[in-house]
């Protein structure tokens, strides 16, 4: 018998156990694989995007999906004390651009460490096997059932995360519990996830990382659903990279999208142009193809040339007024069709989940069954890149544990 058992132990269920067990309940922690924190570990490229050091309105600035739910936690548990939590437990950490929170060992390993010495610290029982299904009475949660045994609570916090990342053990199964004690799932689908493209163009140049770039996504209707600037890379498939993985999260109706990038973001038209017009006296000797080489990355000038209808071997003195005028609107507006999203498997988080309208935002606790709570992931709630996701983890996880 337990005061309370964590169903996953991700970032949401180690921390939950945790701020349970400070308050003096005896605390099951259940995971599946043979170790915690196994999405943890290659999260930020396997550094760790803690959190993101802004005010808790900041964040849910940056939560494009049921935000309002998240209200009462985020600010009950703000960035400042997620900072404060690790650096505590000996992890120290640093901001870096975009105010992204990172461990001063730029690994994911010194997170898992702070959170293992404090589950140690306040003897937190760990369990390392496969939940199956959730014990009902009367309308109340009264335990687990794993490996053909029962495990009874008082509470149980369901912390199993989403369906992307598979590998690391988000399966969906919090879903089908949640199911079993009717809640609705929302359809899980990739959130934070790369694109797919109509044209080849990207595969031409798979590999190529772009900096400062400015990014819109625009709808069927050319309207504008999403910008932003930064990163992108071209893949294999299509596009990648913070810039398109934050645009991800805005393609929610299926439907055509166009990806427009301004390969120059910080040059006015004006500008660009004088600066196009330098390069080519400069290299006025030269074929179009070797002519560009200041102004874009090599690998991608052939494939500019051919969205233009340059020829690469044409000398640059020949360019004519209407080419060039082709060439600057092509590196202000390099387009991409996107085809769709990559699987949910390959996304970095999911957009879905338990329906927060039968989730009370103040305490994380079902409204259809008693003793039942959620954190984490498996909630319908997902954020842009930049610690965020993380956040949401840390503060509904604090709800869940300081009141169940």
């Amino acid at each position: 018998m337990y005061d309370v058992i964590v169903v996953g132990g991700g970032a949401a269920g180690m921390f939950s156990a945790i701020v349970a067990a400070r308050r003096g309940k005896r605390v099951l922690l259940m995971e599946r694989n043979d170790r915690l924190g196994k999405k943890l570990r290659i999260t930020g490229k396997g550094r760790c995007n803690v959190t993101n050091a802004c005010s808790a309105e900041e964040v849910l600035q940056n939560i494009p999906k049921n935000n309002r739910f998240l209200y009462s936690a985020v600010t009950a548990f703000p960035p400042e004390k997620v900072m404060s939590f690790f650096e505590e437990l000996g992890c120290p950490l640093k901001v870096e651009r975009g105010n992204r929170v990172f461990p001063v060992s730029d690994s994911a390993q010194s997170v898992l460490d702070a959170l293992g010495k404090a589950l140690r610290q306040e003897k937190v029982e760990v369990h390392h096997c496969r939940v199956e299904r959730l014990l009902l009475e009367d309308g109340n949660v009264t335990g687990v059932v794993a490996g053909g045994q029962e495990y009874h609570a008082s509470g149980v916090i369901l912390t199993t995360g989403g369906c992307s990342y598979p590998l690391t053990g988000s399966t969906g199964d919090g879903y089908e519990m949640a199911k079993a004690c009717g809640h609705t799932i929302v359809e899980p689908v990739g959130s934070l996830v790369p694109m797919e493209s109509v044209e080849d163009d990207c595969a031409r140049m798979q590999g190529l990382s772009l900096r400062n770039v400015a990014v819109k996504l625009l709808n069927e209707k050319g309207k504008v659903v999403y910008k932003d600037f930064g990163e992108l890379l071209f893949t294999h498939f299509g596009v990648s990279g913070p810039t398109v993985l934050s645009a991800s999260a805005h393609m929610g109706k299926p439907g055509k999208y166009t990806l427009s990038v301004d390969l120059k973001p910080a040059l006015e038209e004006t500008k660009l142009d004088e600066r196009i017009l330098r390069d080519l006296d400069q290299y006025k000797n030269r074929a179009m193809i070797n002519a560009l080489t200041d102004l874009l990355p090599r690998t991608m000038i052939p494939v500019v040339l051919n969205r233009c209808g340059i020829p690469e071997e044409l000398p640059a003195n020949s360019l004519t007024k209407a080419q060039r005028r082709i060439l600057l609107e092509t590196v202000k507006g390099f387009r991409i069709t996107i085809k769709g999203k990559r699987p949910v498997a390959e996304a970095i988080i999911t957009s879905g989940g338990i329906k927060v309208s039968e989730v009370d935002p103040k305490t994380m606790a079902s409204k259809l069954v008693g003793g039942l709570y959620f954190a984490g992931e498996i909630l319908d709630c997902d954020a842009y890149t930049g610690g965020f996701n993380l956040q949401i983890a840390w503060s509904t996880a604090n709800s869940a544990a300081q009141t169940i």
